[in-house]
């Protein structure tokens, strides 16, 4: 959340991503009588919604799953993940990103996605989340439990309406068997993202490398490293060097 108090309260920047106006109009007022969330803008295509993402850098994005041109996972992809090539994605929440300063730390945080949609379908849940978002609910949720969800997600906590979470349980379960057996490591969407050089960055950060010397231990520009570890940074959805450090550990990657 933004760290700008309103009457002692932190106030939480959401934006709107729905095909469907009326539904926008009636989400913006149910949360707009609710203490410390503030509605910042509204976008009823995916191309509209990764640029108003990019321009007001929004604290949690409320996603619709199905849209006509791609939905929920194309905004995903295009703010937060990389193309199916590999390639980093471009929008302006990956500029933000790219201002990173030489400790790592990004002048933006990258925004949380919170899905709200009509579909309790197994797929849809577990597409989103391998996607990046952070929860996954249903557009029966009342006002009050939506600004719940919200300020949640904001700080951290995954969010689903009841059976939904799992679906996703369910499906790392079912996998990680396999996986196991073989000696592979269990599937985890955040570091599926990252190319092999961001992992290479990734591993020296996390050993506590300064940029100029991973740049030369890798042979290149210490802005190329710059962008590496922004992309690195967006992708995971941490705040700033320290919290990846903790993150790259957590999965054995430094």
């Amino acid at each position: 959340m933004t760290d700008e108090p309103v009457g002692g309260v932190r106030v939480c920047r959401v934006f709107l991503v729905d095909d469907h106006a009326v539904f926008r109009s009636g989400v913006r007022a149910e949360l707009a009588g609710q203490t410390g969330i503030e509605v910042v803008g509204e976008a009823g295509s995916v191309a509209e919604a990764v640029a108003g993402i990019g321009r007001v850098r929004p604290d949690v994005v409320l996603l619709d799953v199905h849209m006509p041109d791609g939905g929920g996972v194309a905004v995903l992809r295009s703010v937060l993940g990389a193309d199916p090539s590999g390639a980093p994605a471009t929008s302006g929440t990956a500029d933000a990103a790219a201002t990173s300063d030489a400790s790592g730390t990004s002048d933006a945080p990258v925004s949380t996605f919170l899905a709200l949609s009509v579909s309790d379908a197994a797929e849809d849940v577990i597409a989103v989340i391998r996607g990046g978002a952070r929860g996954y609910v249903t557009k029966t949720i009342s006002g009050g439990e939506l600004a719940d969800a919200v300020r949640r997600v904001a700080d951290g906590d995954a969010v689903f309406s009841p059976r939904l979470a799992g679906f996703v349980l369910d499906a790392f379960a079912r996998a990680a068997p396999g996986l196991q057996e073989r000696g592979e490591p269990v599937h985890d969407p955040e570091v599926d993202s990252l190319t092999p050089r961001e992992k290479e960055v990734l591993r020296l950060l996390a050993r506590g490398y300064t940029y100029k010397e991973i740049a030369e231990k890798l042979f290149i520009s210490v802005k190329t490293v710059e962008t590496h570890a922004s992309n690195v940074l967006r992708k995971t959805q941490q705040s700033n060097r320290h919290a990846l450090t903790r993150w790259a550990q957590s999965r054995h990657l430094d």
